[in-house]
């Protein structure tokens, strides 16, 4: 038996809006590690990873990850992300610990004492019980890190990961980072508007100004 490596190749990856071209034929290979998608505001960031996330169909270009095409796979595809965006409401009715215990379920490498880590990382514990609708916007995305981190999703994706985090937060997000850097089983994919200090990114994809 064979297995693929852990890549994901985007191969001419193009998505657009009616009246707005917004991403056009882009390739890139996504290794295990760190990867920053890196652009200003409203150049396409939120919008690639959703295509990477099996959230959005391209209307061109194909992705592939360790084997698996999004278009002839999706199920199998998805099965093997990690997303959730920060700006949804889908999980708005849910607490921490009743979500955290769908992606149990969900992940087939949940880490439940990295959950715990993280949960002391990000001072989330008297957070838990609370439904993710009452959390301030730092809160909530700490939260929405935190089961990130603890999935093992061989794609994991995380939206403006600082939006609305206090400094020690910033800073254990950083120790974090800077941990998965070194990992060789996850592909970790950050979108924000720069880089962040002390995190050795193995990839940076630039986009262009909207």
């Amino acid at each position: 038996m064979t297995h693929s490596p852990l890549v994901l190749q985007v191969q001419g990856l193009s998505f657009g809006y009616p009246h707005r071209a917004l991403l056009a034929n882009v390739h890139a290979t996504l290794s295990p590690g760190l990867t920053l998608v890196r652009g200003d505001e409203s150049c396409g960031k939120t919008t690639l990873l959703r295509l990477l996330a099996g959230e959005l169909a391209p209307q061109a270009g194909r992705l592939v990850l360790a084997g698996l095409d999004r278009q002839t796979a999706p199920d199998a595809y998805r099965a093997q992300v990690f997303w959730a965006d920060p700006r949804s409401d889908a999980l708005n009715e849910l607490t921490a610990r009743g979500w955290y215990a769908r992606l149990l379920q969900q992940h087939a490498a949940w880490d439940a004492a990295a959950l715990e880590a993280h949960i002391a990382g990000f001072l989330l514990q008297p957070h838990l019980d609370k439904p993710l609708y009452a959390l301030s916007a730092g809160s909530r995305r700490k939260v929405l890190m935190a089961g990130a981190f603890a999935s093992g999703a061989l794609l994991t994706l995380i939206d403006e990961p600082v939006a609305g985090l206090d400094k020690p937060s910033v800073a254990y997000l950083t120790q974090v980072l800077a941990r998965l850097a070194a990992q060789t089983t996850r592909i970790v994919v950050v979108a924000h508007h720069e880089g962040l200090a002390g995190v050795p990114w193995g990839l940076v994809v630039d986009l262009p100004a909207a």
